[in-house]
């Protein structure tokens, strides 16, 4: 299976390169999610492209209610835990070899940590 890119536009990858660890994490990594959002929703079993993040820490990945995971998701066998997450959204591929999400990762810890922040934050 062909992995296709998301392509990031020069400002969005400005803002995701922009983001160093602070004390006020969670609300950068608020401001990081709006390229999440795109196909990820906070609410409760709303599945976009990708699935509902709503209490994906604590949960086994690949299990999201209604949503079709690619196989490599579905047998990765692991709970997101928050630094299980923060290197997933490092290097997707890194943690999950033949993933089909269509994003390369954040190339950068300190955003990734700022996205799961916020995510511990507002998806409980």
């Amino acid at each position: 299976m062909k992995l296709t890119r998301l392509i990031l536009s020069a400002p969005m990858l400005t803002a995701l390169a922009a983001a160093p660890a602070s004390a006020d994490s969670a609300a950068q990594g608020k401001a990081m999610f709006a390229i999440c959002a795109a196909c990820h929703s906070l609410d409760p079993s709303v599945n976009k492209i990708g699935p509902s993040l709503h209490g994906v820490i604590g949960r086994k990945v690949g299990t999201e209610p209604g949503f079709n995971y690619s196989t490599a998701m579905k047998n990765a066998g692991f709970v997101w835990t928050p630094d299980k997450l923060a290197a997933y959204l490092d290097d997707p591929q890194k943690v999950v070899p033949g993933d089909k999400m269509p994003y390369a990762g954040t190339d950068n810890m300190d955003t990734a940590r700022s996205i799961v922040d916020y995510l511990e934050q507002v998806s409980k």
